[in-house]
């Protein structure tokens, strides 16, 4: 009979303690719920998690109207060559070469601004060097600070000089090509002037499609 009390004891001990160590865990997780801090965070998390959501759908109807307008481009323009026949073939080396052209003149555009920086970065290098000897010849003496000076500024020329050189070259080479370029467009121009008029809407349509789907 002692040992069955003594039994019954430890077992009421620990379901006590057991009741005790979740109360405990509880109340732990009662003051984490409560905490503004984590609270914030959680609203944070929310908020972002609907943003991606919102931002999926927005992905997946943009996706969906690129594709619209894909297979309606394409069988519109289908339709209009089955219209015009031949003379979209034959016209199109024309239209080729004046986006060729329009890529040439780009180009030439952008090495045109390149040799103007490069003008004038060797102006002002030149300029350094002007006010590094004339600081030296004030001084009427070899002063360290201002031969150095001189010494950087007259490194800054020499590759002032090499890059305007090589921009100038660059520039020139691009002139020349946007310049074959538009010849070879006029040269087009005249000898598939019928294909050009008659092709003219295809190709039209097809530049119109073109826009629309960049912006897409």
């Amino acid at each position: 009979d002692g040992e069955s009390e003594e039994t019954e004891m430890e077992s009421k001990d620990s379901e006590r303690t057991k009741c005790q160590d979740e109360n405990s865990l509880h109340g732990k997780l009662t003051e984490e719920e409560l905490d503004p801090r984590i609270q914030e965070e959680l609203e944070r998390l929310n908020e972002a998690s609907e943003e991606i959501n919102k931002m999926e759908l927005e992905l997946q109807e943009v996706r969906s109207s690129h594709r619209r307008m894909m297979s309606e481009s394409v069988l519109k323009l289908k339709t209009k060559s089955s219209e015009l026949g031949s003379c979209i073939e034959k016209a199109r080396p024309y239209y080729e070469a004046r986006r060729k052209a329009k890529e040439a003149q780009q180009e030439t555009q952008t090495a045109a601004l390149s040799f103007e920086r490069a003008v004038s970065m060797h102006l002002a290098a030149r300029e350094m060097v002007h006010v590094a000897e004339q600081g030296l010849t004030a001084v009427k003496t070899l002063d360290p600070t201002w031969q150095e000076m001189l010494n950087h500024a007259t490194s800054k020329v020499n590759e002032a000089e090499e890059e305007r050189m090589k921009s100038e070259r660059e520039h020139m080479h691009a002139t020349q090509l946007c310049q074959e370029a538009e010849a070879r467009v006029q040269e087009l121009q005249k000898s598939l002037k019928r294909a050009i008029v008659k092709s003219k809407s295809y190709f039209e349509l097809k530049a119109k499609f073109n826009d629309i789907l960049e912006v897409c």
